[in-house]
């Protein structure tokens, strides 16, 4: 089962939910997803939704999982990576009025580029090989081993520095 999280904060994030749409309808996708949609317009038709789910049902669902993607809040991507889950982080952006601001790219390329998750691209346009590399083995994932709390606040800080 995939499970797909985007928060819930005030903000949409209708290109991601039109997106698992249409790799439900091109073959990529065939397995049954759920997906928290939070304030988001667009209805998915190839999977179930709700638009918000309680913090029991948000980790029974993670628990459920294969796979998690979620959008690049880090208590949501910790909570799977803690599950030992694969995880694909999607990125919500200021342009599409899907957050406040582009923090989240900074967020998803640390965990992305130690390894932990794999990262969409900002466009989602390579969302499906994401999902292919899971399925064939071949996404090259680290376990996360959160041996320190603050680890991931450290990971982040240390990239932000390095890469901004």
């Amino acid at each position: 089962m995939i499970f797909v999280t985007v928060g819930s904060r005030n903000y949409p994030f209708n290109r991601l939910f039109e997106k698992l749409d249409s790799l439900y309808e091109d073959g990529t996708l065939t397995e049954a997803m759920f997906a928290q949609i939070g304030t988001s317009t667009y209805k998915p038709k190839h999977y179930e939704y709700k638009d918000f789910i309680s913090q029991d049902e948000f980790l029974e669902k993670v628990k459920d999982a294969d796979i998690v993607v979620s959008h690049g809040a880090s208590g949501s991507i910790m909570k799977a990576l803690n599950a030992g889950k694969k995880v694909i982080a999607v990125t919500r952006l200021e342009k599409y009025g899907e957050h406040i601001n582009d923090h989240q790219i900074q967020n998803n390329e640390a965990f992305g580029s130690n390894g932990y998750v794999l990262m969409a691209d900002l466009e989602l346009e390579n969302l499906g090989d994401c999902f292919q590399k899971i399925y064939n083995g071949t996404d090259g994932l680290v376990p996360w081993e959160n041996k320190d709390p603050m680890a991931i606040v450290n990971m982040i800080d240390e990239f932000i520095q390095k890469n901004w």
